[in-house]
């Protein structure tokens, strides 16, 4: 299985649209933390207002964290379509390229291709948002340099200590590598019932912008069928940074998407098996 699972990565870190997200994570969050290194502390100042007429705030809150706090928020839309260009492509590049035929000769079982392409879909998904961590954080500390973690949320707002920062930070990425495998898992699945990477691009992007919207909307119907939306738990990484940390809510959270990726990953390999390649 390690041998098949190299060989996928391989065949993936060959086309040029896998490097598509690293490039474009590569030049974006250099972009952003040069921008906010000369006009961000306009964003930390509107953030802040309401402190600064009762407290005289020190320190450098203009910083590699708080820019990599920003910068995760674009885990809901942005990352997901850079992760569907790879995923979307495991199955149905097999099939559009027409080696469905050539996999199915070789001594391996259908679970095995399955298994094998999925993992290496993950791993894919682990890269870049590692990639994600490592271009705002180390960059970020070059650019911006360290200090504390302004946060605002549903508790107010939260000045995190310095060194109580970093170890938020490596359970958010973790969190955000899970939430994003949800998404690889889902444009996977729908690529297995395709012949064409496009529909599952499509079909991922269209599945997270609905449920997106439906949970926007504020009507007690749609927002009683919420909690079934795997959208809801994306951005829950944000849990690693509320005082006290609410560890039943998380592992909730981590629990629901894992079944997702389990789920989806099951559908996918019933429906290749049952795939009539040899016709």
């Amino acid at each position: 299985m390690l041998t098949l699972i190299q060989i996928e990565l391989y065949k993936i870190f060959k086309k040029w649209r896998t490097y598509i997200g690293f490039m474009a994570i590569g030049t974006l969050v250099p972009v952003i933390h040069i921008a906010m290194y000369f006009s961000g502390s306009h964003t930390l100042n509107s953030m802040t207002e309401n402190l600064q007429s009762s407290f005289f705030l020190v320190g450098n809150l203009l910083n590699a964290y708080f820019v990599s706090y920003f910068i995760m928020m674009s885990l809901v839309v942005h990352i997901p379509f850079l992760i569907t260009l790879v995923a979307g492509d495991l199955l149905a590049g097999e099939a559009s390229a027409g080696t469905y035929r050539m996999l199915i000769t070789r001594p391996i079982s259908r679970n095995q291709i399955v298994t094998s392409k999925f993992l290496a879909g993950i791993i894919y998904t682990s890269l870049l948002i590692i990639w994600l961590a490592f271009t705002s954080l180390v960059l970020g500390t070059i650019i911006l340099g360290t200090g504390e973690l302004l946060v605002a949320n549903n508790q107010g707002i939260i000045v995190f200590a310095k060194d109580d920062i970093l170890w938020r930070f490596l359970f958010a990425y973790a969190y955000a590598t899970l939430s994003m495998s949800v998404v690889a898992s889902l444009a996977f699945l729908f690529s297995a019932l395709v012949e064409n990477a496009i529909g599952p691009i499509i079909s991922t992007m269209a599945v997270i912008i609905v449920f997106l919207i439906l949970s926007a909307i504020p009507v007690e119907f749609i927002q009683s069928i919420k909690p079934f939306l795997f959208t809801s738990y994306l951005l829950d990484w944000m849990l690693m940074f509320k005082n006290p940390i609410d560890s039943i809510e998380i592992l909730k959270s981590v629990s629901i998407l894992f079944t997702h990726v389990i789920v989806f990953y099951f559908i996918a390999l019933f429906i290749f098996k049952r795939k009539d390649i040899l016709t």
